[in-house]
């Protein structure tokens, strides 16, 4: 029997079936990564951007196409990390904003929404390379508007989509050269195929299983003098109900509503957290009843992750812990809450900076050199658009400068600077921590916001960046044969050295980087390198570059042994 039609309800459990496939494929998808150095992410950051969304879409209790397309985009835009993901939030984004339009999604309708979001994703990249999950869009939304016009049968049109999806995806290494020499396809259109095939299982009923589960870090532990599990004593609880929601705002929440309604929760109760976001506001307290807290809260738009617990009833001496420390989260969030309203209150100052810091010692010389909020994160771990959002959030600055340094941050940077609203967000686009480290040095109080930008953009092609890791499995890049575990030198244009030898590959990578005009080569040792060690390899470099002076700091990144600037 042909189905012609999927309902919103159906919707919900497709985007969740594709979300959850996507999640254990992830190790899979990373392992596509073209460079075979410990960091393919592509997976990682695909999971991490649509599982924002997936928690959002699970909570609706009564869905229609309005608010599942409100939640797939806004959850997917603000937890977008790395290219990846913030193409997909992209194509999400354009895919949602057609079919939020409608009752029912059609065949007609998925032809004009893969059309839309390819659209989308496009606009979005400022250089589209083809060969990529761009290529496999495009393939799926050309095929789709074809098929528009043979067929009703929505399911039927589905599998004829993702066969072509996964042709187009089989041609991505004839597109990319790079793709073809290390005999894989394009990690993100995989990423994209894999969604698609979760959501047909979904429609075809061969997954059933929808439930989104959130991973949180443990907070078990035990307290001096008692047992694991031990049963506390003599605990005074005066509001009994710890209470949380999340309230989906239909009408204007400003300052003063936000105000009074923080009035009305310590009315009822303590340890309040209140968070607005946009359109929703989170909510956290404790009180002896929870029911007043959600009438009160139901004046402002629906409510949703409604959560009550009774905290007289949890003798256990694990929840009692786990409830201590939601406590003193909660504190703790009030405090810094406190704190930034305090700084929003006085005047801000002309300028302000975010930055990615892969290691503590590099957060801490971009600390030294002015920047207000470093983002731990790099190679490894992207952050999100929401993180950088939070960030800015703590600046009090008109202009905030945002310097990634990292290729695969800066889309989500983008993305962070035309969602902000209160603020100007300028993007520097550093590609590695020695640009970025330059782009701050440049920086001059003097000049205004526009004049500053561009100098420091300016900055970047003064210095050349290297990086030394390892190589994760057999492969050939550039004609340079590469077997597990040799030495990996990375430069600006791509792979530099290869070798067995960490200080001979080093040396080699920098060697690579040198010209006539080069003054000053700055070495930054990682977190698996004693300080003996690099100070050896420096000497080898003053020794083999006798005319240029070198610096050497600990930067505590993870995964490259050595980052390497020559200027």
């Amino acid at each position: 029997m042909a189905t012609n039609t999927i309902d919103a309800a159906l919707v919900q459990k497709m985007f969740l079936a594709g979300a959850k496939n996507l999640e254990s494929k992830k190790e899979w998808i990373n392992d596509l990564n073209v460079f075979p150095v410990p960091d393919g992410d592509t997976g990682t950051n695909m999971t991490l951007t649509i599982m924002s969304a997936a928690k959002e879409v699970s909570a609706i209790a009564n869905p229609n196409m309005e608010n599942l397309s409100k939640a797939i985009s806004s959850g997917s835009l603000r937890g977008a990390r790395g290219n990846s993901g913030v193409i997909l939030s992209q194509l999400l984004r354009g895919f949602t904003k057609e079919m939020k339009g409608v009752s029912e999604i059609t065949v007609e309708t998925l032809a004009l929404a893969t059309s839309r979001a390819t659209e989308t994703a496009y606009k979005a990249v400022m250089k589209p390379k083809e060969g990529t999950i761009l290529t496999v869009a495009k393939g799926i939304s050309d095929k789709a508007a074809e098929i528009a016009s043979q067929t009703d049968d929505i399911e039927e049109a589905m599998r004829i989509i993702i066969e072509h999806a996964e042709y187009v995806l089989s041609k991505t290494p004839d597109m990319l050269p790079v793709l073809k020499e290390a005999g894989v396809v394009d990690s993100g259109g995989q990423g994209l195929v894999v969604v698609l095939k979760g959501m047909y299982d979904a429609l075809t009923g061969k997954v059933t299983d929808f439930s989104i589960t959130e991973s949180k870090p443990s907070t078990e532990q035990t307290v001096p003098g008692s047992g694991k599990g031990a049963a506390v004593e003599n605990v005074d609880i005066k509001f009994g109900y710890c209470t949380e929601f999340i309230i989906m705002l239909d009408k204007e929440f400003d300052e003063k509503t936000e105000a009074d309604f923080k009035a009305f929760l310590t009315s009822i109760g303590d340890s309040i957290v209140c968070v607005a976001l946009d359109d929703i506001v989170k909510v956290h307290v404790h009180t002896n009843h929870p029911g007043q807290a959600f009438e009160k809260a139901l004046e402002y738009g629906q409510l949703t992750k409604m959560k009550v617990d009774n905290m007289r009833e949890e003798h256990n001496q694990k929840v009692v812990a786990q409830s201590e420390l939601q406590a003193a989260a909660a504190k703790q969030a009030m405090e810094k809450n406190s704190e930034a309203e305090q700084k929003k209150a006085e005047p801000a100052k002309d300028f302000g900076f975010i930055t990615i810091a892969p290691g503590s010692g590099i957060a801490e010389i971009f600390k030294g050199l002015g920047v207000d909020e470093v983002i731990e994160g790099g190679q490894t771990m992207n952050p999100s658009t929401e993180d950088i959002l939070n960030a800015a959030d703590k600046i009090n600055a008109k202009t905030i400068y945002v310097l990634p340094n990292n290729s695969n941050i800066i889309l989500a940077a983008n993305q962070a600077a035309s969602i902000v609203e209160d603020k100007e967000l300028i993007v520097i686009p550093t590609k590695t921590v020695p640009q970025g480290i330059t782009a701050m040095i440049n920086f001059e109080t003097t000049r205004s916001a526009k004049d500053n930008g561009d100098a420091m953009t300016d900055s970047l092609s003064t210095v050349k960046s290297g990086q030394l890791t390892y190589a994760v499995r057999d492969t050939s890049i550039d004609g340079k044969e590469i077997k597990k575990d040799n030495y990996l030198g990375l430069g600006d244009k791509g792979l530099a050295a290869v070798g067995t030898d960490m200080d001979e590959t080093l040396l080699e990578m920098i060697e690579s980087m040198m010209s006539d005009e080069a003054e000053l080569i700055s070495v930054y040792y990682g977190a698996d390198i004693e300080e003996a060690a690099a100070e050896a390899v420096v000497s080898k470099i003053e020794e083999k570059f006798p005319d240029v002076d070198v610096e050497l700091q600990f930067g505590g990144q993870p995964v490259y042994y050595y980052i390497v600037s020559v200027e």
